[in-house]
C-alpha cells in the first residue's frame, strides 16, 4: 500500500516501520516493555527471588477488564461458574451500579481475580429489588476449574441423599428402591422428572380420572383379539360377493389371420 500511494504521488513511497499503537484499551503511552527487559526480569527472578521486575513487565489479565462492569461472587459459588453454571442471585455479594440488559460484564472474585465474562439479564435495579433469580449468563470462562474448592452437593438434602445411598436405601443413581423410606418419597421433589404428560399419553374420563391410552384401549371392547378376527372375516366375505355379482368384461376377440388375409383381397 505504502509503494502504491508514492506511485499516486508521484514522489515514491516505502514503509520502513509498522507499529500497532493500540490493542483494545492499552496503548502505547503506558505499559510498553522491550523482549530485553522480559529477559532481564526473567534473569532477577530466577537468581535474585525478585519478582517485581516481572510484575512490572507482566501484567495480570484484569487489566484488560478494568471497562467492564463488575459482579462479585461468594467463594463458595466460584467454582460452581467455572463449571458452566449460571450466576444467581443468592451467589452475589455486590456489584456495580449502571449495569443494563445484554449488557457484557465481568464475574470477579472478592479479591478482584476475574472469573468469567457473562451476559447480563438485570439491571442493577432488578438485583437490589429481588433475591432470587438468574443475573448474568456466561459467555466466556477465564479461570481454571478447581482453583477454589467444590461446595455444591453439601446442602442438608444432598449430604441426605448419599447417605440413603450409602445404606442401599436408593439406588446408586439416586432413584428410589423397595428398601426407600415412606418420609423421603413425600419430601424429595426431583426436578429431572417432567410433571406434564406428553399429549396424547391420557384420557380423561366424565369422572375426572385420568388413565392412559395403552390402558384405554385394553379395556375397549373393540379393540379385543377375537372382535377385531370376526370383522376382518366380514370384510373379506363381502369382498368376494362383490366379485361373484360383478360381470366378467367381455374380452375383444381376436380375428383369424386367414380372415383378415380375405378382407384385404376383397378391397383391393
Amino acid at each position: 500500500m505504502c509503494v502504491h500511494l508514492g506511485l499516486m504521488l508521484g514522489v515514491g513511497g516505502q514503509m520502513i516501520e509498522l507499529r500497532r499503537v493500540r490493542s483494545g484499551i492499552q496503548g502505547e503511552q503506558e505499559g510498553m516493555v522491550t523482549m530485553h527487559d522480559i529477559l532481564d526480569a526473567q534473569w532477577a527472578y530466577e537468581n535474585h527471588k525478585d519478582e517485581t521486575y516481572l510484575r512490572r513487565v507482566i501484567k495480570p489479565l484484569e487489566g484488560l477488564l478494568i471497562a467492564h462492569k463488575r459482579i462479585f461472587i461468594k467463594d463458595s459459588a466460584i467454582n460452581a461458574v467455572c463449571y458452566g453454571a449460571k450466576v444467581l442471585l443468592p451467589g452475589i455479594l455486590r456489584y456495580e451500579d449502571g449495569i443494563e440488559i445484554d449488557q457484557e460484564i465481568v464475574i470477579v472474585t472478592a479479591k478482584g481475580e476475574a472469573v468469567a465474562l457473562a451476559v447480563a439479564l438485570m439491571t442493577t435495579s432488578t438485583m437490589a429489588c429481588c433475591d432470587h433469580g438468574v443475573a448474568a449468563k456466561l459467555k466466556r470462562v477465564i479461570m481454571e476449574r478447581d482453583t477454589y474448592p467444590r461446595k455444591w452437593g453439601l446442602g442438608p438434602k444432598a449430604s441426605q441423599k448419599k447417605m440413603l445411598i450409602q445404606q442401599g436405601k436408593l439406588d446408586k443413581f439416586g432413584k428410589p428402591n423397595e428398601s426407600t423410606p415412606s418420609e423421603w418419597l413425600n419430601s424429595y421433589v426431583d426436578y429431572k422428572v417432567k410433571k406434564e404428560a406428553e399429549n396424547g399419553d391420557e384420557k380423561v374420563e366424565e369422572g375426572g380420572r385420568k388413565r392412559t391410552a395403552s390402558t384405554a384401549n385394553a379395556e375397549d371392547p373393540n379393540n379385543s383379539v377375537e372382535v377385531k378376527a370376526e370383522k376382518k372375516k366380514k370384510k373379506k366375505k363381502r369382498d368376494t360377493e362383490a366379485e361373484v355379482d360383478t360381470p366378467a368384461e367381455a374380452e375383444p376377440v381376436a380375428e383369424d389371420a386367414d380372415t383378415t388375409a380375405a378382407d384385404d383381397s376383397v378391397r383391393k
